[in-house]
C-alpha cells in the first residue's frame, strides 16, 4: 500500500483525479466534546452568554465542510451536494455529540470535509462556552462510514 499524496521521489503533491469517474459519495463522521455538567445545562437552557450554541455550531461545521479545500493543503475543492451536522446533548457523560454527513457527486470522495465539519463544529462549542468552562476536550473524532468511489463502502469498526 502507498500513500497517494507522495510523487516517487517523496515529495507532497495534489493526486490527479481527472481520470476517475464521477460517483454518488458519501462520508459519515463525528466527534465529542465534554464539559463541565453546568456548561452543558447552560447549552440545554439556551443560556450561554453568546446566544443559541447548537444553532450557531451547526452553521460552523457547515461553512467548514464548505471550504476545507482551503485549511486541508492537499484537498481537492468539491461541489458539495448536502451537509447534515446534528448534535445530541449526552447529559450522562456531560458532552455533546456531533456527527455530520458530507455528500457530493465528484471524482474524490468526501472524508475530510465531514471530519473538518465535526472539528470546526465542537470548536465553535468550546469558543461558546470557554467563558465558563476552559476544561472541555474534544475527543473521539473519527470517519464512522464512507460510501462510493473505487474503494467502495467502508465502515468503522
Amino acid at each position: 500500500m502507498t500513500l497517494t499524496h507522495f510523487d516517487s521521489q517523496g515529495n507532497a503533491h495534489m493526486v490527479d483525479v481527472a481520470d476517475k469517474p464521477e460517483t454518488l459519495r458519501t462520508a459519515r463522521a463525528s466527534g465529542r466534546i465534554t464539559m463541565l455538567p453546568a456548561t452543558l445545562a447552560l447549552i440545554a437552557a439556551g443560556q450561554a452568554a453568546k446566544g443559541d450554541v447548537i444553532g450557531t455550531a451547526r452553521l460552523a461545521a457547515i461553512m467548514a465542510a464548505k471550504r476545507t479545500a482551503e485549511l486541508i493543503p492537499l484537498c481537492h475543492p468539491l461541489p458539495l451536494t448536502h451537509v447534515r451536522a446534528e448534535f445530541t446533548l449526552d447529559e450522562a457523560a456531560s458532552a455533546v455529540q456531533c456527527s455530520v454527513t458530507a455528500q457530493t457527486r465528484g471524482r474524490t470522495g468526501v472524508e475530510m470535509e465531514a471530519l473538518t465539519a465535526v472539528q470546526v463544529g465542537l470548536l465553535t462549542i468550546y469558543d461558546m462556552c470557554k467563558a465558563v468552562d476552559r476544561g472541555m476536550v474534544m475527543t473521539a473524532i473519527r470517519l464512522d462510514e464512507k460510501d462510493g468511489g473505487k474503494s467502495g463502502p467502508w465502515r468503522a469498526a
